[in-house]
């Protein structure tokens, strides 16, 4: 299975090599937009994309970046309350 992050674009860094930064829950890195990227709709700040190893695979609106961060992140939540009660540490 793989899994898609979304992450805002911050700066497209070098546009004729493909590559932008983007923020993806705070952490900030470099990554592949050339399968986004057209030239009558090039990629620009503030723009959210899904990245998965390093590529920017697919454009998305912002309503569904946040929606799918926070399931992601209540996915989270659940591993560590799974992982207490297996502990036997939960409070």
């Amino acid at each position: 299975m793989c899994l898609g992050i979304p992450a805002q674009v911050i700066e497209v860094v070098d546009r004729a090599g493909g590559l932008a930064r983007v923020d993806v829950s705070g952490v900030r890195r470099e990554v592949c937009i050339a399968l986004v990227d057209e030239q009558t709709a090039p990629v620009e700040p503030g723009e959210w994309v899904l990245v998965h190893v390093g590529f920017a695979l697919a454009r998305i609106d912002e309503a569904d970046a946040r929606e799918t961060l926070a399931l992601l992140r209540k996915g989270t939540e659940l591993e560590e309350e799974l992982r207490q009660l297996r502990e036997g540490t939960v409070a």
